[in-house]
């Protein structure tokens, strides 16, 4: 793995790890949504691009399924992704795919203290200014999530259980207190590491995100909150892909910008 050039943390590599091995099965199983075009790119194309183009970020792992492995290889090497460091076979669950990434990584010699972006490959327009602040929380905590604060009341429900197989309220929890979780989710690798192999045990335990992780398996880790933002959506069914259309152009000229200001830097440094 290569090292930071970030000012915060010089040797420490930053790796992001995008997990495209799912399924799609809410979206269409034959038309995996990870290669569905968004403005003329693939949806996966987006996502690296994000990381691609990030000076924090040094190195990239993807997790991918069978089904879309060559697809996403020919991605990678049509656009020229050069951290792209691997692609690691994905399992039958979120977790099982980011269990298989950290193993890599582990085997790959990655220091405890190295920084660790867990994103959703099909969240394409995570911004710079996200990502950037993702990687400088973790010069403070040891744990962090992406998330934007409910507009909506949230209800925590019992499961769809009884004769009418109807979910029933059991709390309304303090809108103000509840946030939507988004990615990337952020690790020091040691923490995110020790949680998983703290849950190893539990077969029951199957997570939706690494964040929970984390608070079942490490409760006294604090977990911040970076700031989300609307635009970073995950595509999950199909009517995701004509919001997706609309935010794309605006995206785009986000990361032209920040291109613009990172060649301006280096200009300047020179």
């Amino acid at each position: 793995m290569s090292e930071s050039t970030t000012s915060s943390s010089p040797t420490v590599p930053v790796v992001a790890i995008v997990l495209a091995a799912g399924f799609g099965t809410r979206f269409d199983p034959k038309n995996p949504k990870q290669l569905v075009s968004v403005d003329d790119r693939p949806v996966i194309a987006w996502s690296l691009e994000a990381f691609e183009d990030a000076p924090e970020v040094t190195d990239i792992v993807v997790v991918v399924n069978p089904t879309v492995y060559e697809a996403v290889e020919g991605v990678i090497d049509e656009r020229g992704f050069a951290k792209v460091r691997a692609l690691v076979p994905g399992g039958e669950t979120r977790a099982d795919s980011t269990v298989a990434a950290l193993d890599f990584l582990a085997q790959s010699g990655i220091p405890h203290d190295a920084k660790v972006l867990i994103h959703d490959g099909v969240r394409p327009f995570v911004s710079p200014k996200i990502i950037g602040e993702c990687v400088a929380v973790l010069d403070s905590v040891n744990a962090a999530t992406v998330a934007v604060p409910s507009t909506d009341t949230i209800l925590l429900a019992t499961p769809d259980e009884g004769d009418d197989k109807t979910p029933k309220v059991r709390a309304v929890p303090d809108r103000a207190a509840t946030f939507r979780a988004q990615t990337p989710q952020c690790f020091r690798f040691g923490t995110i590491r020790d949680a998983y192999n703290r849950a190893a045990d539990d077969e029951g335990f199957r997570p939706t995100d690494d964040t929970r992780v984390i608070i079942d398996y490490l409760p006294d880790e604090p977990v911040a909150i970076v700031q989300g933002s609307d635009d970073n959506m995950k595509i999950t069914v199909q009517g995701d892909i004509d919001v997706a259309e609309t935010i794309a152009p605006r995206a785009r000229r986000v990361r032209n910008l920040a291109r613009k200001r990172i060649a301006q830097q280096m200009l300047a440094d020179m």
